[in-house]
């Protein structure tokens, strides 16, 4: 069975070799292995500290397959997005440009340098094994920090952002980056992604341009991708529409991909929460539905997975023993359920809290 649950130390050479081939680049996870175990440590110390409001906190959670124990995925959050330096995106504003002697009124794009973004909290380096790119694994890595977040308000922002993949050829090549990036930076694509930190480096501040960018004078092939997911990016975009989130004015500075935004009390994780009491089960509820579950433990521990339950929170959560030991769990404890594939949001609200 797979299962979400915190990073720690001990994963530290599965998350090196994630680190190193993942593609694109997760920021979470720097190559260098002292700076990966820095950023490991830090994650552990983040889940276990006692947190009134958003800081420095960095939550790490990784894929798990019970049986083999091996590692299939990652993914995090940042509590304040640019919480030492500030976060940089590009603001896509509507500019009027008007003559009332020539009788024009013409309504211009420009983007605009901006760190609006800057401590709101984020969700970042997702990655999943090429072998389990399908969508139930894929929704449970993602959606799974939303159900951590949505249990653990105070630790975040009421408001959560995620940056997507912008469009890039087969060789890797942004049409973005080629008409802006590169002609501030003078360096390849790739180069800067390591090196920018997130979007978080003040170099970016440095070198990138302060006055606003016309779209219209960018070449066609920019134009074109400006808040575009790349394809390898679709289904996590579509993943976080159906959670709640929804494209904003930003893009990314980089490759001009979307930035999703959502308002937690708004998320599926919050208004579609269900409260249910765990029960024993030999196998899974033949008739029932897909439902993410989760159980926030002791000093820290989170655990989450997915599993059939019948309609109904008064139906209790009945698991098989499989799902029980991921979850750490017992007949009579409380979980915390959302429905994977929710019917249309103005239906009914669960148990928001």
């Amino acid at each position: 069975m797979l299962f979400v649950r915190p990073g720690r130390l001990a994963d530290l050479d599965a998350l090196e070799h994630m680190a190193r081939t993942a593609q694109p680049v997760l920021h979470s996870l720097p190559h260098d292995r002292r700076a990966l175990e820095a950023r490991v440590a830090l994650s552990e110390d983040s889940f276990r500290a006692d947190v009134d409001f958003p800081g420095e906190e960095f939550y790490l959670f990784v894929l798990e397959d019970s049986e083999s124990g091996k590692l299939m995925g990652t993914a995090s959050i940042v509590a304040a997005a640019g919480y030492s330096d500030p976060f940089y995106a590009f603001r896509n504003d509507a500019l009027i440009h008007a003559s009332r002697e020539l009788h024009v009124n013409r309504k211009i794009h420009a983007l605009t340098m901006s760190h609006e973004l800057t401590g709101k909290s984020r969700l970042a380096g997702y990655y999943i094994d090429p072998s389990l790119r399908g969508e139930p694994a894929a929704h449970l890595m993602s959606r799974a920090r939303m159900m951590y977040i949505a249990a653990n308000r105070r630790r975040f922002t009421p408001e959560v952002f995620s940056l997507l993949l912008g469009v890039t050829d087969e060789n890797g090549v942004s049409p973005f980056w080629e008409a802006v990036g590169r002609k501030f930076f003078g360096r390849n694509f790739a180069d800067i992604e390591i090196e920018s930190g997130g979007r978080s480096r003040t170099f970016i501040a440095e070198v990138m341009p302060t006055y606003p960018i016309y779209v219209p004078l960018l070449p066609e092939a920019a134009q074109r991708v400006l808040g575009e997911p790349d394809s390898k990016a679709l289904l996590a975009y579509e993943i976080h529409l159906e959670e709640g989130f929804e494209t904003d004015r930003f893009i990314d500075i980089f490759d001009a991909g979307p930035v999703v935004t959502a308002q937690v009390d708004r998320s599926v994780c919050v208004t579609r929460n269900e409260t249910r009491v765990v029960r024993e089960s030999g196998e899974n509820v033949a008739n029932g539905s897909t439902y993410l579950i989760a159980h926030n433990g002791a000093d820290g521990e989170f655990r989450c997975v997915l599993g059939n339950l019948a309609e109904g929170k008064d139906a209790g959560a009945s698991l098989p023993h499989a799902a029980r030991a991921a979850l750490g769990v017992e007949e009579g404890d409380a979980v915390r359920c959302v429905p994977l594939h929710p019917p249309h949001r103005d239906e009914h609200s669960g148990d928001a809290q």
